[in-house]
């Protein structure tokens, strides 16, 4: 795995588009955040574009992408936003400058699209909050981001949960958002997690299809491949008229928890001001007990 160097002051971040359009005034609190710890901003071409849903066409996103990757003085990409898009620009980048000229890419929801990709590529990259939720995040979510791009040290302490699974693991941080994993497998950017630690969340879907795609992973064989599992947010998830009887938590556990492994549910990251970063790629030791969580980040 390639890991990014830290970042120093005076470094340089690109804000991006690879799925929904954003306007510029929109960035002016993500702006003056990273202006605050010292770094330069270069907002990409693709700010500002109007496709209907999408920040442009595919083609101009990933040149967008494609142009910040390549230019030697961007040292992190921080995508604007998610919605849906990034998969339709994704094989259409080349991101093999990375291997001499590393760089974060930061982002969560549809981004998990990248996440993936540059995982099964060897990159490592940030799973956090983008420009459009700064306003709205709670301190712990910034300070966790920038404790990611200035390669500190993360140690995150969680209460116990009833739905935990007790037990210590290691392996690799994977992971995104679930309905993105799950539209991925069979693809080219499908998730290897033989022996790594998987990180889920989601938001804004069906308790049914939950379980969906629960069964898919699982019958993928993704799910016994993993040593430890983080449950993240599921967010205003929906029922249907004859309820499916279970809630979005005790669907995850019915899945997850045959697995035997360390299981940690309700970590603070997903569509919540609360999302801290978690460094995809990077070593996780995750320890659950019944005093508690850590998840401990090399």
């Amino acid at each position: 795995m390639i890991y990014p160097h830290a970042l120093q002051q005076g470094d340089t971040v690109a804000i991006v588009a690879t799925a929904r359009k954003n306007i510029l005034p929109n960035l002016q609190p993500a702006i003056d955040l990273l202006n605050s710890w010292g770094l330069e901003v270069l907002i990409g071409q693709t700010i500002g574009l109007d496709n209907h849903q999408l920040a442009g066409t595919d083609e101009q996103r990933a040149a967008d992408l494609q142009m910040q990757l390549e230019n030697p003085k961007v040292k992190a990409i921080w995508c604007v936003r998610g919605g849906y898009g990034t998969v339709r620009m994704i094989d259409l980048v080349d991101f093999s400058v990375l291997a001499k000229q590393p760089k974060w890419i930061i982002g969560f929801s549809d981004v998990t699209v990248l996440h993936a990709q540059l995982h099964q590529l060897g990159f490592a990259s940030i799973h956090g909050l983008m420009p459009v939720n700064v306003e709205k995040a709670s301190a712990e979510a910034l300070e966790s981001l920038r404790k990611c791009l200035f390669n500190e040290p993360l140690h995150y302490e969680l209460p116990y949960q009833s739905e935990n699974q007790l037990g210590k693991a290691s392996g690799e941080l994977i992971g995104g958002n679930l309905s993105i994993l799950y539209s991925l497998m069979g693809s080219t950017s499908q998730l290897d997690a033989k022996g790594k630690v998987l990180f889920i969340e989601d938001l804004d879907e069906y308790l049914y299809h939950l379980d969906r795609m629960c069964m898919g992973l699982k019958r993928s064989g993704l799910f016994s491949q993993l040593n430890g599992v983080v449950v993240g947010t599921f967010s205003q998830m929906h029922d249907n008229e004859i309820p499916w009887g279970k809630s979005a938590y005790e669907i995850l556990a019915e899945h997850l928890s045959p697995l035997n492994i360390p299981i940690a549910f309700h970590f603070p990251a997903g569509h919540i001001a609360d999302n801290r970063a978690l460094p995809f790629g990077k070593m996780a030791h995750l320890q659950v007990s019944v005093s508690g969580t850590t998840l401990a980040i090399d």
